[in-house]
This record gives C-alpha cells, sequence and structure tokens, in this order.
C-alpha cells in the first residue's frame, strides 16, 4: 500500500460542511493510513474487509462514511427511519463507538440520532429508544438478536449499512450463533463491513457469511509502532522488589505523563492501588465486576485527565486462553457466563486509552498476544511510547519469544529490549519504605477494599436512590456495616525527602518542588485575593497557613 500523501486532508473526501466542522472539533487533522484507503470505498457503497492494527484509526475509518450516507439519505427522504447497525463484541467497545458517533454528529443536531443497546438496561427501555427510530444502532450480537426477534427493531426494508468491529472476537466471545440469528433479519441488498486487527479463521468464516465481492483492504501497518515511536524496556526483578522500583520510579518523576499499569488479577490490582496510596500516588482501577458505565466513566476520567495512572487486569484472556474457548451449543453453567463476561472486560485489547506515555507490565504477560495488545495501548496514531517490563527469572524465557516478535518486526536480528537502568544502591531508603507499605496490605485489607468501591457505587446509583427512599432501613443497613479494615496512610509518605534523592536526580527533583512551590503561592494568592474584600479575619487565616 502507498503511504498518505502529504498534503491529504479530510476536505478532500468531499465531506459535509458539519461532518468537516465536528472532524475538526476533535483536533484531526489529515486521515490515517486505514481512513485514507478505507473512506473512498465506503463512500462508494462497496463491502470491505478492513484489517489494521489497534490504534490505526479504524473507528472512524467506517463512522465517517456512515455519517455521511446517511447525511445523504436524508436529503433524499424525510422518513425517520434505522439504516445503519454496528455491532461490536463487547459492551465497552459498543459505548466507545457510540461516542465517536456522538462526537462526529454534534453539528448535526438531532437531525442523525444514535442508539447504543449494549448497556444491560431493561427491555422497557430498548424499546422506548427504539420507538425513536435512530438512524444508527451500536449493539452485541446477542443483544441485537432479542430486539429483532420480538420486533421491537424492524430493519428488513431500511437497513443500508451493516459493520462489525473488532470481527476476529466475536466467535471467541461466542457470538456464532447470534450473528447467524441476526442475518436472517436483514434485506438481501445492503453494505457490509468487517473490521478486525487479524485475518485468522474465524474472519474468514464470518466473510463468507456477511460480505459479498469485498475490497479486501490488508494494510501493511506492523502490529505495534516500530522504530523510535515505540521504546521497549526491561528491568529484571522479582516479586519482592517490584514494588519498591514501581514506587521509586513513579515518586522520583522517572515516568512521566498518562501509564497504564497492567498486572494478572483483579486482586493485583487493588493491592497495588493500596500500595500507592500511602505514598500518595493517585491510581484508578479499571474493575470488570463494576458496571459498563463505570468502567466507561473511569476511562473517561483517565483521558480527561483527573487521573495519570490507571491500573488494569487482563487476566483471563492473558492467563488462560482455554477460559475464553468459542462456546457450544450446550448452555453455558454460570461459571462460564461469569468467565466470559470477564473475558470480554478485558482491556488490553480495544479500549481506547488516549494519549499514554507509558505501558508498565507490572506482570509479565503469559503470551505474545497479551504483550502486543497491551503495548498497542501506547503509540497511537503518530505519538510516542513507551514499555517498561519487569521480568522475574521464570518469564525469561517469555521475554524471549517477545523479543524475536520483535526482532522480525524491526528487521532487526539484533534487537532486544533496553534495559531499564536502576541502581538500588541509590535508593536503598525507597526500599525499606517500599516493603513495610507492601507487606501493610492484607487479604482482608483488598477484599475491604472491593466491597468498599462497589458500596460507594451502590450509593451512587441514580436507579437505587428512590429504593433506598422507600426503603431507609436497608440504606441503613448498608452505612452502618462493620468498619471496613483499610490500611493506614502515614501522611509524611507523601514526601520524599531531600537525603532521600539521588545526587543525579537532585536537579530534576528541584525543579519539580520549585513548580509545585509556584502552584501553592498562586493558589494562596487567589484565595487571598477572593477573600480580601469579605473577611480579614479569614486573610490573616490564609497567610498563617503559608507561613506554616
Amino acid at each position: 500500500m502507498d503511504e498518505p500523501g502529504p498534503g491529504l486532508n479530510f476536505h478532500e473526501f468531499e465531506l459535509d460542511d458539519r461532518l468537516l466542522r465536528d472532524i475538526a472539533r476533535l483536533g484531526w487533522i489529515s486521515p490515517t493510513l486505514v481512513q485514507e484507503k478505507a473512506i473512498p470505498f465506503l463512500l462508494e457503497g462497496k463491502d470491505v474487509l478492513i484489517r489494521a492494527r489497534t490504534g490505526s484509526g479504524k473507528t472512524a475509518a467506517f463512522a465517517i462514511p456512515i455519517i455521511q450516507n446517511v447525511l445523504r439519505y436524508k436529503t433524499e427522504t424525510a422518513v425517520r427511519e434505522t439504516s445503519v447497525l454496528v455491532m461490536a463484541p463487547s459492551q465497552d467497545l459498543c459505548h466507545q463507538i457510540a461516542k465517536v458517533f456522538a462526537s462526529l454528529t454534534y453539528s448535526c443536531g438531532p437531525l442523525i440520532r444514535v442508539a447504543d443497546l449494549s448497556s444491560k438496561e431493561e427491555k422497557a427501555t430498548h424499546r422506548h429508544l427504539l420507538a425513536e427510530r435512530p438512524d444508527i444502532v451500536v449493539s452485541t450480537p446477542g443483544r441485537l438478536r432479542t430486539v429483532l426477534a420480538d420486533g421491537t427493531l424492524n430493519v428488513r426494508e431500511s437497513l443500508r449499512c451493516v459493520t462489525i468491529d473488532e470481527a476476529d472476537l466475536m466467535f471467541t466471545f461466542g457470538f456464532e450463533k447470534d450473528l447467524k440469528e441476526v442475518l436472517k433479519h436483514f434485506p438481501p441488498v445492503h453494505q457490509s463491513v468487517l473490521c478486525s486487527a487479524t485475518l485468522e479463521e474465524d474472519v474468514t468464516q464470518m466473510k463468507k457469511m456477511v460480505l459479498r465481492n469485498p475490497v479486501i483492504l490488508k494494510l501493511e501497518e506492523p502490529q505495534l509502532a516500530v522504530g523510535t515511536q515505540l521504546t521497549h524496556y526491561q528491568i529484571e526483578a522479582e516479586e519482592v522488589d517490584k514494588a519498591a522500583i514501581l514506587y521509586t520510579v513513579l515518586k522520583l518523576k522517572l515516568i512521566q505523563g498518562k501509564c497504564i499499569i497492567f498486572v494478572k488479577s483483579v486482586d493485583r490490582c487493588y493491592r497495588l492501588k493500596l500500595f500507592l496510596e500511602q505514598f500518595g500516588i493517585r491510581s484508578c482501577i479499571l474493575n470488570s465486576e463494576l458496571p459498563i458505565k463505570i468502567r466507561c466513566h473511569t476511562v473517561h476520567q483517565f483521558n480527561q485527565g483527573s487521573y495519570d495512572i490507571i491500573i488494569a487486569s487482563d487476566e483471563l484472556m492473558a492467563e488462560n486462553p482455554a477460559l475464553v474457548k468459542k462456546k457450544s451449543d450446550k448452555k453455558p453453567s454460570t461459571k462460564q457466563l461469569l468467565q466470559q463476561t470477564e473475558a470480554e472486560s478485558s482491556v488490553s485489547r480495544g479500549i481506547d486509552f488516549q494519549c499514554v506515555s507509558c505501558v508498565v507490565n507490572f506482570d509479565f504477560p503469559s503470551d505474545l498476544n497479551s504483550y502486543i495488545h497491551r503495548a498497542g495501548r501506547t503509540a497511537r496514531g503518530q505519538n510516542n511510547g513507551s514499555v517498561l517490563s519487569f521480568v522475574g527469572i521464570q518469564e525469561l524465557e517469555l521475554k524471549r519469544n517477545v523479543e524475536e516478535f520483535l526482532q522480525t518486526l524491526s528487521n532487526d536480528a539484533e534487537f532486544s529490549m533496553k534495559d531499564f537502568n536502576f541502581n538500588f544502591d541509590e535508593v536503598e531508603a525507597f526500599r525499606y519504605r517500599a516493603k513495610d507499605a507492601w507487606r501493610a496490605i492484607t487479604k482482608i485489607s483488598i477484599r475491604e477494599a472491593r466491597i468498599k468501591e462497589l458500596k460507594m457505587e451502590i450509593f451512587n446509583s441514580e436507579k437505587l436512590k428512590s429504593f433506598f427512599e422507600e426503603n431507609p432501613r436497608d440504606l441503613q443497613t448498608l452505612r452502618h456495616d462493620r468498619p471496613l479494615h483499610t490500611v493506614h496512610v502515614q501522611e509524611h509518605l507523601g514526601d520524599v525527602p531531600e537525603y532521600l534523592v539521588p545526587a543525579a536526580l537532585k536537579p530534576m527533583v528541584d525543579i519539580m518542588n520549585a513548580k509545585r512551590k509556584k502552584k501553592m503561592s498562586e493558589k494562596y494568592a487567589a484565595a487571598k485575593k477572593r477573600a480580601k474584600s469579605d473577611n480579614p479575619l479569614l486573610v490573616n487565616g490564609i497567610d498563617y497557613m503559608k507561613k506554616g
């Protein structure tokens, strides 16, 4: 494939002015390779199979032509109807796709309506959404099958385009039967689009089911960013030293910008969060146990800069791929359903984390695919990024497998992960602090932290507010439950005394401290200015705090 032209811009696709306005509002200047190649074919109404790596801009590649075509339909007819269906294998991905459509139709106002059916809402809610005949419906195949079967949604006469995103995961997540049933409700003539990061056997089978004489775009892009765009680091560390190294690296700002830390289980997420809290390092957890809206809100806050660190687990997809087998025709057990749900929530694949500077493999991934998908969270688009992996003795073979893949990717037989230079002798005091903090976290404190977060979401739930108003005793039972066993946080651990800082890093730390002092001075000056005319006593109090 040819590389994008140097002066290519979205306006060269002859898009509607409203759509161009929203593209500009999102800060997109020129199309990515997949967008440049796919959009013209999709605008022509051709069936297309898009194979491109994660982070290449596949969602916008099909969303932009869909919206353009819907706007064109609107000039031909005033009838409101559902003309586009978009399917994805998980709630998180559906919500993310719907959000992209909403951003790209902002200037269209109520002219184009988008409905996301993936959330576990009541049937009445879906019936209400579909009664308005949204132009674009985003859903998992299972949920779509339900509304098509009961007649809540009928697209036999109106459907013009069907898009299946992350097609290579559809059968893995057990949607083969659902897809076959959904296809029975479609008209014989419509445009179909498959998007996938791979062209595995499942995708080939789906291609035969869905596409007719398709254009196949096998973009010559590596599975990961290469060269200076993505740097791979390693540091040999056993379990006893991992936490101490991470604490030191974060506290001394050796890692800057947004960071995703991957661990192998949800329990490890909470252990690490409780550990970092003891040193005043804020982080959030992407927990598959929480509802889809909470998970998406967590990612949104991370993307908006409310947190710089997010801790995530892809335990089932990474540790035991056998748990994510294709679903048989037999009714799955409750345990299998739970495992499948957790697998669908794996965050190493598909979730749109924005502007991530670094991925940290606190627990080294157990296979190559997991490493690729984790590393794919950074260095997206034109941005640079890095991956730092903690490697124990038992993981050296896994690391060699990853390095062999990276050698092939970079066409460099001598390629190897760079050593992350870390001298423990210079930060021995950090090790003592970290070991004490890590030992302070018990299984009970982890369990209580998980319960606490679930209870907080119960209290914040809009759906349950009316229930608690009618049943105040139930609310009191929750509020007066036994005290949570939390890890004791010592405030002084949040600061790094000057004598603990290695000599080589003191200039950097001095700069950071100067910035922090300047920020605090500006904060106090602003508070004093606001209070000056109203309360002289308050002004004196602010001066006193500043001196302290």
